[in-house]
């Protein structure tokens, strides 16, 4: 991979290819052209995800009406309460949700949005955005399934610019009106092998999904650019374990591309000796990072062979918001690889994702690095990584995947 081809496939697939859209399945077309131009012979496996058509959204504070967009998967409806502004997430504060509708600063997690419910809120409105950035771009929002929890209330995001009025002004009453007609489509994801000697896998994973402001350059074109590079280096060269590339789709919704790979091919995964996951490399500036969801030694090996390379690391247990979650929660030993960008020099999900906060020289220096830790990976006489999840990080699993709350923080 050379930097004249990340700058190609950059400017190719500089626009939003949200999950299930017709962009989507451009994208798709495009990486897979990509992966036959090398050599590779991918599938698609398809898997389905709720979205909707909106066709109303409305808001009204006050009696003034407010640009918003509604929550997919929301529902239908109209609501009409008074407006209660929550500024924290103790008990207190979720008490007084009761038959409003609020505005919130808070995540819009499952803990969150189900004690908004269990004290009796009536609807929603978030905000996205950036005070001091000039656009007024809204967010397009999902209620995720796995937030909800099958409980729906209407809810509406609005931008931040807005929503620092509505507080400013103490407004005091809230319509939100929604109609949308919710359904199943299908998002994608693309898979290619190189078989190996022995029939143990490296697997490698990077999405290749937008949000619906962002052309996703930085997050994360460069990640699916990254396991193309790996990729090519490997075509031709033997390899011990097999490498398999999964472009996974529905990532921004909540992991959907790899959680469902991971279900439909459980009983493989017995034979993945590891997977390394690209979450966002090649920024122009930022450091390299390493997210360990494996045994601590891993994190030791890694720092070590950065010494060696001369190519600086930040290397940690624990576990990373992006797809090799999904594989360390079925026991498979993770990692995920970034280059983090300072937040004033690179942006995700809004309209200044673009190419101008990428680096090609940059992606093809970090993707040799990758693919030389591949390369010890795939080669190794056996494959180092125990495959074994420590305590420490199912316990982390358990609070990022929902199924325990986080402990609160200590003052």
């Amino acid at each position: 991979m050379k930097a004249r081809d990340v700058k190609r496939i950059l400017k190719d697939t500089a626009y939003v290819h949200t999950a299930a859209s017709p962009e989507e399945a451009k994208c798709l077309a495009y990486l897979k052209e990509q992966c036959e131009r090398i050599g590779l012979s991918p599938r698609v496996e398809a898997f389905p995800i709720e979205r909707a058509n909106i066709r109303e959204a409305k808001l009204l504070i006050d009696g003034r009406e407010y640009p918003c967009k509604a929550y997919i998967g929301c529902g239908s409806g109209r609501v009409e309460a008074p407006l209660y502004y929550l500024r924290n997430t103790d008990d207190l504060s979720f008490s007084c949700c009761k038959d409003r509708i609020v505005l919130t600063d808070q995540p819009l997690n499952m803990w969150n949005y189900q004690d908004m419910l269990k004290n009796g809120a009536l609807g929603f409105i978030t905000f996205t955005g950036r005070y001091s950035c000039p656009d007024r771009d809204i967010d397009q929002k999902t209620l995720r399934p796995a937030t909800s929890q099958g409980k729906k209330i209407l809810g509406v995001n609005i931008n931040v610019k807005d929503a620092m009025d509505i507080v400013a002004k103490a407004a005091r009453s809230a319509v939100i009106e929604i109609e949308q007609a919710e359904f199943q489509a299908d998002a994608h994801n693309l898979i290619a092998d190189l078989p190996g000697e022995e029939d143990e896998w490296i697997v490698l994973t990077a999405h290749y999904d937008s949000t619906p402001l962002s052309l996703g350059s930085y997050d994360n074109m460069t990640g699916s650019i990254g396991i193309l590079g790996v990729a090519e280096k490997f075509i031709k060269a033997p390899h011990k374990r097999g490498l398999r590339f999964i472009w996974c789709g529905a990532e921004e919704l909540g992991l959907l591309g790899s959680k469902a790979y991971c279900a439909e091919h459980e009983e493989e995964l017995s034979k993945v000796a590891l997977n390394i996951n690209l979450d966002m490399i090649g920024s122009v500036m930022g450091k390299f990072i390493a997210c360990c969801s494996a045994e601590e030694r891993l994190v030791s090996f890694l720092e070590y062979m950065a010494d060696e390379s001369g190519f600086p690391i930040a290397a940690r247990s624990g576990v990373y918001s992006s797809d090799s979650t999904p594989f360390a929660d079925k026991g498979v030993p993770s990692l995920s690889f970034a280059r983090l960008a300072p937040p004033a020099a690179g942006s995700i999900h809004e309209r200044y994702d673009t190419p101008a906060i990428v680096s090609a020289e940059q992606v093809v220096v970090d993707t040799d690095f990758i693919a030389a830790f591949t390369g010890r990976m795939a080669n190794a006489v056996r494959c180092p990584v125990k495959w074994e999840i420590p305590e420490k990080i199912k316990d982390k699993l358990d609070v990022y995947l929902n199924r325990k709350r986080a402990p609160k923080p200590q003052d």
